[in-house]
């Protein structure tokens, strides 16, 4: 989520004698062992009050948010940002040995020249490659029929001398001739597309700034369909370019009117059809137009109706519609194309089976489900698709499902599966034997023993007397009498669950006897869509307690202790922290909050922001609900610091995030210096060159990785 400030109904008290900047304060905690640590950073109180439903909200801490966003050059806020980054930097300068050794460890983890598993499309095979020491990846194809490998992409060469990369989309054109794809070098999340010959292998002269969407090509390979981001960072619209003319020319297509509305664009598997799809986070609606003839009118599926989401792709003429209109579970249905609106069950939802994804092949349909919280995939024949062809999988819990599939006709499924024991597999499943071929395993260089460490999956009750599943992983020897130190990692958003998978940063944590775990809390969808609905709007405090009773169960069972849990959440995993931070503060040693969507009322007041209008139904309109308004202020984290002792936290924010705006966290930690009772460590990164993921490039994120650990580690005393 990201924010931009948007007055309602202000009441703007003039700046007297503008208040100094920064003031200092002294942090005893740190201090004490480091004696050449600056003072903290203190932001200025410069008065601003909203008034909304009768009730005035002062925000003294409104300044820092630039008012020519996204341009930030107000010397005022910039000074503020790097005054705490200045701050984190001394504060870990300490500590530099350990994040060096933690970094080299996580690095050591990587296989560096590393490529993935080759995939056939059409007449090409297709990978990647990782060279030795390289941040970014280089993109190569061959000829099915035999020949060399050529370079088709690469992105070392385009990430030179960037502080930030990031490649979006790769789309190759039907004839295997032509590519396009979209790079953004700052984090911004304003793609510009490029387009290359891939014959001759030069650039071709056509370039489209600001995009945010897919990119499609027409069946004869001569016009791309894409989106550009609209003044207030949306997509709500599909246009054709037609190579080697003006962009001005570029034919509007689709348009949507609703401001809560995105617009994505696709292609149905036999590549008969574009898909545009519409729709916010509950609701949708799918337009089809003909491959070949995109100036088509397109053919609308299905009228929206609130609260329904829908997805459709084609087989010889029949349209196939994953729904959850009579199961919040979803169903699969059939319909014509001469009557895309009529559906027909083929799949009926229920309570045991949560269907996550239907895949359309030629001889064979894939139904991706989740069963007791355990992924499953089932391979369906069309004249016979009741009948489930499930794949088995070597272990009992795990992560798997469909990987590059690129092809109508595939007599080989390629999956991917991971286990939090089990490092990342690439199989691929014969549809005729049925059996499961082993293509790759994560290599990790530096060693790792499956049989050192043990998983459980556990159940914890929530106060309400909700079974919760918490994902632990630990090394065998780690004691079970409370005096192991845990990490509890959430997100509890969006109907997202957390895959129970592998990580090899996090063995950086477990063999220095930590004990790792995933709260499946609800607000994710890991045991079903109710699971999701059961954590949104009027239901999200349900997110908030079920995380805290979960760390309650695993001190009264014995894996840990009050103090020596450490916690993390990004974005809206980040607002559970926030939440959490304030409601529990005595059960954490450590919290970790990155880009947390924690100034949740102004944030959601402003309909001029790109996912505010579409993140209403997630958590509630207050400019015209009163009732959502006072739900949303009652669990607001930045409205809800007050005067107490809070445990140490670092927060991470990115400059130049569109999702969740710098300043969200930078008022939050300014607020929260100002008013709590204790000098714990309180430490704010933000990234002045990249957005919502952080840093780009993989040793780029990993060192911030490591920082982070480095944190946890000397906060909670693990430092061996």
């Amino acid at each position: 989520m990201r924010a931009i400030w948007m007055v309602l109904a202000a009441i703007a008290t003039p700046l007297v004698a503008s208040p100094p900047l920064l003031a200092q304060q002294k942090d005893p905690a740190l201090t004490s062992q480091t004696p050449a640590l600056p003072a903290a950073p203190v932001a200025a109180k410069r008065p601003h009050e909203t008034v909304l439903h009768g009730k005035t909200l002062s925000d003294p801490y409104h300044w820092l948010k630039d008012e020519s966003y996204p341009t930030i050059d107000d010397k005022d806020v910039l000074n503020y940002v790097k005054a705490e980054n200045a701050y984190f930097d001394a504060a870990m300068k300490p500590h530099a040995e350990l994040v060096e050794t933690l970094f080299q460890e996580m690095k050591g983890r990587i296989k560096e020249a590393d490529s993935s598993v080759p995939q056939k499309d059409g007449g090409w095979i297709y990978w990647v490659e990782y060279e030795e020491g390289a941040e970014y990846k280089k993109w190569y194809r061959k000829p099915v029929a035999g020949g060399e490998a050529v370079l088709i992409l690469d992105e070392v060469a385009m990430a030179k001398d960037k502080d930030y990369f990031r490649l979006s989309d790769v789309s190759i054109s039907p004839n295997g001739k032509l590519m396009a794809y979209a790079v953004d070098d700052n984090g911004s999340e304003r793609f510009e597309v490029r387009f290359t010959d891939l014959t001759s292998g030069k650039a071709l002269p056509d370039v489209i700034p600001g995009t945010l969407s897919s990119l499609v090509w027409t069946a004869n390979s001569d016009a791309l369909l894409y989106g550009l981001a609209n003044e207030n960072w949306r997509t709500d619209n599909v246009r054709l370019h037609k190579l080697g003319t003006p962009l001005s020319t570029d034919k509007l297509l689709y348009k949507e009117a609703d401001i809560g509305f995105g617009v994505g664009i696709g292609k149905t598997a036999a590549d008969n059809y574009i898909v545009i799809a519409t729709g916010d986070n509950e609701t949708s609606e799918v337009y089809l137009l003909p491959a070949d003839n995109p100036e088509a009118k397109p053919l609308l599926v299905s009228a929206r109706q609130k609260g329904r989401e829908y997805s459709v792709d084609e087989r010889e003429g029949t349209l196939y519609v994953y729904t959850n209109d009579e199961h919040a579970n979803f169903r699969v249905a059939t319909a014509s194309l001469a009557k895309p609106g009529e559906w027909k069950t083929l799949i009926a939802g229920s309570d045991e089976s949560y269907i996550t994804g239907l895949a359309i092949f030629r001889d064979y349909f894939v139904l991706e489900s989740r069963e007791q919280g355990v992924d499953q995939v089932d391979i369906r024949l069309y004249d016979t698709p009741l009948t489930p062809g499930r794949i088995k999988f070597p272990e009992a819990t795990y992560v798997a499902g469909l990987g590059d599939n690129p092809e109508y006709h595939q007599d080989k499924l390629r999956l991917d599966y991971e286990s939090m024991v089990t490092p990342d597999t690439v199989f691929d499943f014969d549809v005729t034997n049925k059996k499961l071929e082993t293509l790759k395993v994560q290599e990790i260089p530096s060693g790792y023993n499956h049989d050192d460490y043990i998983t459980e999956l556990v159940n914890m009750p929530s106060r309400d007397g909700t079974q919760v599943p918490v994902s632990l992983v630990y090394k065998k020897g780690t004691p079970r009498d409370g005096s192991a130190p845990m990490h509890l990692y959430v997100y509890g958003s969006y109907g997202y669950r957390v895959p129970p998978g592998f990580s090899t940063t996090r063995l950086s944590l477990v063999d220095r006897g930590m004990i790792y775990a995933i709260a499946h809390v609800r607000g994710g969808d890991d045991l079903g869509r109710a699971w999701y609905l059961a954590g949104k709007t009027t239901e999200r405090r349900n997110t908030f307690n079920d995380f805290i009773d979960v760390a309650k169960g695993l001190i009264a069972a014995n894996y840990t202790s009050a103090g020596k849990i450490s916690i993390e959440g990004r974005s809206a995993g980040g607002q559970v922290m926030g939440v959490v931070y304030n409601e529990a503060p005595e059960l954490w040693g450590a919290v970790l909050a990155g880009v947390p969507f924690v100034d949740i009322i102004n944030t959601m007041v402003d309909e001029t922001l790109p996912l505010t209008p579409g993140e209403w139904p997630e958590w509630g309109n207050p400019i015209t609900d009163k009732a959502a308004f006072d739900f949303m202020l009652s669990y607001s984290p930045y409205d809800n610091v007050t005067a107490k002792a809070y445990p140490p936290m670092l927060v991470s924010a990115g400059l130049n995030d569109p999702r969740v705006t710098y300043w969200e966290p930078a008022k939050w930690v300014a607020k929260l210096r100002a008013t709590r009772t204790n000098d714990a460590t309180l430490l704010l990164r933000t990234n002045m060159g990249a957005g919502h993921a952080g840093k780009s490039g993989r040793w780029g994120a990993l060192r911030e990785d490591a920082e982070e650990f480095a944190f946890v580690l000397t906060q909670l005393g693990v430092e061996k």
